[in-house]
Order: structure tokens, then sequence, then C-alpha cells
């Protein structure tokens, strides 16, 4: 029988509909139950194209005796609470499950947990079973401890804004320190695993620093993170080679990064780079558009409950449908016989994630064959059972890819592009919207909820004047000069400069947090920056400035210090130092 979740709109939400488990959404009808009954609340955390979300749910919430558990000890609620996790342990990543005090207080947490112990974690029945036990023997020191990490959480809130002036060397001090972990084999920044750091990139555009930017584009472009028949881009890579991916392809990474060698395009004249963000930008109009004109969310790594399974090859399979081509294309793409790619949970050797060997060592095929055999691959891959897709429409995610199918289309004189960037930018205004005029966060089966935050306004905000930029049609600039006025009014800190990511007449968490961090998109406090400045530029209006250098006072000393973490905050700094651009179009009551 279903429980509760049955009814919501939410992708994840649904997929626990059938768990044996008495699962409640996040809400007040959740929140007041636990403090009528006095009951901690375990709040699981995830989105549908997880991984480890669906090995947690089939290990643990489909079965029936740890579900007896968990019924028992009434986990209520399901819902956000990452920030509470992370100022816990230090981490964070899904699924996440964290236990709150009736008042919300949050005392412990974690991600996956195993249903046996192993590897030094306890078990998720042991978790359940000592959480319950110290609720009933120490509730008081339990919520004593939740009220001294709630004053942790409310993170940036706290900064207070700089005196000191913004300079271009806090500029030099990042890209240096970025030098410093730069992968100069392999292409991007650390070990393994490895993200494809969309704003770090382009922030080092921005500063000329051509070798580690153009060695990073080039080779996520010819690594397995990148789907060499079907365009789009994996969330990372598991090795720091960028050759094997975690499957799941996240709309907001394929936006970030088709701006991102869009721009590689525009500064080094490589067309390799060209070919990459056309054929993002195709993927995400072919497989992640709705017929309103919004983009889903995402879709799963998983196919047939196996990680992966969807894109991998083997030297056989290629024999079979490419023929007398085979030979060439096994080359180009780098299967071996061996393969490069094991399940652990389900081995099969063999196995292969295609790769680009020509972005490496400069001898790609002409584009004929390689348009030839993408083509024939593909339509065999389509004949495969399909990943898990996400299809909510995220209004922040959709404004990112609005930003680049716009600046995409103006560059590439493609009007395709702009029509759908005006399309996608019709559907959020036009139906992410409360009975007050009010953006919404989230859109699904043709039902949009939920108040929007700091991130939606701002990342919007930029995507309406990259349309207007790119069309010159006045009501881009009408709207986005509304939607700025909206953000500072419920957003802006009249205290300590800044934005806070709630608004001011949101609903009351444990705190309320000013989320400055770049990792993985942009903070709203970054984009709200950009915007801001970008806007203060065309309207001539320095109110807009103002607020935008509120949020360079509080960071523009942290940000060197830790660049990889604010790669577009460090772009509005670059943004506020420069000369003056050029108006590309005629402002409507400017002269």
């Amino acid at each position: 029988m279903p429980n509760a979740l049955a009814a919501e709109s939410s992708p994840y939400l649904r997929q626990h509909a059938e768990n044996p488990v008495d699962w409640l959404a996040w809400g007040p009808a959740a929140l007041e139950r636990a403090r009528a009954e006095d009951k901690p609340l375990l709040v699981s955390i995830g989105y549908s194209s997880c991984h480890w979300c669906h090995v947690m749910e089939r290990e643990s919430f489909e079965d029936p005796r740890t579900a007896a558990l968990m019924n028992e000890e009434r986990p209520d609620v399901d819902a956000l609470y990452m920030e509470a996790v992370q100022g816990m342990t230090g981490r964070g990543g899904w699924p996440l499950n964290v236990f709150l005090t009736p008042e919300q207080l949050p005392f412990y947490g974690g991600t996956y947990f195993p249903p046996d112990p192993r590897h030094g974690m306890p078990s998720w029945t042991q978790v359940l079973q000592a959480i319950s036990e110290s609720w009933e023997q120490n509730r008081e020191e339990i919520r004593a401890g939740g009220e001294r990490l709630r004053d942790r959480l409310s993170g940036a809130a706290h900064l207070m804004p700089s005196t000191q002036p913004i300079a271009a060397g806090a500029l030099d001090a990042a890209a240096n320190r970025l030098g410093e972990t730069f992968d100069r084999r392999h292409g991007g920044f650390g070990g393994a695993p490895k993200f494809p750091q969309a704003s770090v990139i382009e922030f080092l555009m921005l500063r000329g620093e051509s070798e580690m930017t153009l060695a990073t584009l080039r080779a996520m472009a010819g690594g397995g993170i990148h789907d060499q028949i079907g365009g789009g881009f994996s969330r990372y890579s598991v090795d720091e080679a960028w050759t094997v991916p975690h499957f799941e392809k996240m709309l907001y990474d394929n936006a970030l990064l088709a701006r991102a060698y869009l721009h590689g395009w525009q500064a080094f004249d490589d067309e390799d780079l060209r070919e990459v963000c056309v054929d993002t930008l195709e993927w995400a109009l072919r497989e992640m558009r709705g017929p309103e004109g919004g983009f889903y969310a995402a879709l799963d790594a998983d196919s047939e409950g196996v990680e992966g399974r969807f894109y991998v090859w083997t030297v056989a399979e290629l024999r079979e449908v490419l023929g007398e081509e085979a030979d060439a294309a096994i080359a180009w793409l780098g299967l071996t016989d061996e393969g490069n790619f094991v399940d652990p949970h389900h081995p099969q050797p063999g196995l292969n994630v295609l790769q680009d060997r020509g972005f490496s060592d400069g001898g790609r095929p002409e584009r004929s064959f390689r348009e030839r055999v993408s083509t024939r691959l593909l339509a065999v891959r389509s004949q495969r059972v399909r990943p898990g897709l996400d299809d909510k429409r995220l209004t922040s995610w959709n404004a990112l890819m609005i930003t680049a199918l716009a600046e995409a289309g103006a560059a590439l004189a493609e009007p395709r592009f702009i029509d759908a960037a005006a399309r996608c930018a019709d559907f959020v205004l036009e139906q992410l919207r409360d009975e007050n005029g009010r953006l919404l966060r989230t859109y699904n089966n043709g039902e949009a909820k939920l108040g929007a935050y700091l991130e939606d306004h701002a990342f919007l905000l930029e995507a309406l004047l990259a349309l207007f930029e790119a069309t010159c049609e006045a009501r881009w600039y009408e709207h986005a000069m509304a939607l700025a006025e909206e953000m500072i009014a419920r957003f802006a800190d009249p205290a300590q400069g800044g934005f806070f990511s709630t608004s001011s007449d949101g609903e009351a968490l444990v705190a309320r947090r000013k989320e400055v961090e770049d990792t993985p998109i942009p903070s709203g406090s970054s984009s709200a920056a950009m915007g801001l400045l970008r806007l203060a530029q065309i309207s001539g209006e320095e109110e807009y400035e103002r607020h935008a250098v509120s949020v360079l006072r509080l960071l523009h000393e942290v940000a060197p210090q830790h660049p990889a973490a604010f790669g577009h905050l460090l772009q509005a700094i670059h943004w506020y130092l420069s000369p003056a651009r050029p108006l590309a179009c005629p402002v409507p009551g400017r002269t």
C-alpha cells in the first residue's frame, strides 16, 4: 500500500511511495506531529537520479524488517538538510540522512549507510537503534547540542564587510593558487574524483590563463565524462584522467559547460570546442526539454538497476554495428578487449566507456566519419533501456540553460538556440509564479510550487540580461529590472550587506543562511553580484552596483584563499574591476 509520498509531485519523493516506511513529505503537518509527540525526525534527502540513493532504498528502505524499525521510531519528513550534515561532519552528499529534534535542530547525520556493518561504518539499523536509545535517555543533552550547532549553521551570514579595497591583486593570487593544484598531465585541478569546474575555468579564461583552461577543456571533451556519441557531460569523473564518469547527467553542469566551451572557442579559435558546445546544447534540446519549453533536471546514472549500462560498449558490439569501419572507430574511441569500466556490483569484463583519443593526440578523424559512426551507434543505443529521467523543472537550472542558449545563439548566429532560450524564459515567467506574481522554485505535472530562493532570482536575472543582449527586445530588460527589485527587497541584508539565500517572508528554518560557495553551481550571492553589476552598467542605476559591491566586500579577501570554491564570485570581481563594456542594445528609457 502506498505511503503519503504517492500524492507528491517530486520524482524523488514518488520513488519512495511504495516503501514500507511511513514517510511524510517535509511540511507543517510533519513538523507539528513531531513537536506534539516529542519525537525526533529523520530527514532523508536525495534526488531521483542519484545512484547511491537507489542503493540505499533497495538495501534498507524497501526491507520490511528495517522499515518496521523505522516506522516504530517515527521518521516523519523527507526534505533538504544538506547544510546540517556538512556542519556536523564536514562532508555531504546523497543520500543524506539527518536526525532533527522536534524543534528542527540537527544532532546526527551522514550519507550512505549499509544494511550491515562494513568498512568501519555502522549499519542503518544500528544507527536507528542508537538514535532511539539516545533520544530516550539524553534528549535534553541532544537538544543542547543542536542549539550549539545552530549557531554554526548560519555560515556566511556572520561575515562582516571588508574595509580593504577590492583590487586586481586578489585575482592574480587566486589564479596562482589554482595553478598550484593544476593537473598538467590530465587537465583539471587536484586528483580523483574530478568535477568539471566550469566557473573556475571561466575565471581563468578571463585572466588569460590559456594553458590551464585549454588543457582542461580539451581533456574533458576527450574523456569518458563527455558522452562522445550523444553529447552532454556526466556529473564527475571517478578517476583523475576523466575516463570513467559517474554517469548521471545534470542540467546545470551541461548549461555551465556549454558556456565554458563557447567562451573557449571564442578565446582560442578552437573549432573542436565550438563543436562540443553545440553538441551539448543539441543534447539538451533533444533529450531534456519538456513540451512547454522548460528543461528537465537530470538523467539517472542507472538503467536496469546497473550504473552506466546505457553508455558502455564492448569491442564486439562495435564490430557488429560498424562493420568495416569498426577498426578505425575502435582506435578513435579507445576501446580494448579488456575494457576500462567495471561496476563492482555487476562485474562484466570488456566494458568500455567511449573516449575521443583525438583530443589528446591531435588526430581526430574527419568530422564526416565521426558523425557517421556516432549516428549509427546512437541509433543502436536508443534501443536500450534508458536511464531514469528526473522530469521536474527547476527555475534556477532552467535559467542557466537560458543563459547558455542565448549566448550561444548570439555568438554562433543560431536562431534556434535563441528561440529555445526565449521559449524557456516565457515558460518560467508565466508558469512559475504564485497568485501574487512571485517566483516559484519547481514545476512538475502541470503544477508549480515552493517559493523561489535567491539562486532562482539571481540566475534568472543573469538569463534575462543574456536574452536582452542576444535579441535587444525591451521586454527582457524590463523583466530583469522588476526581478532585480524583488530580489533586493526580499533577500538583501541591510545590516551586513550581501544576500540571504532564503527570502524574508519564506519558511523560517533552523538558520537563515548566506550561501556563498560556487560549488557545484554558482552561489546565489555570486550570481546576484554578477547580475546586478551587469544591470547597473546597462541601466545606469548606481543602486544596483551598490548591492553588488556589498557581496564583493564580504568575500573579496576570502575568495583568493579558496579560489576553487569561488569561481563565479571571482568573475564578478573581474567584471567590477574591468573597464565598462559597450552596450550591445539600445536601453529603454536611457538616453
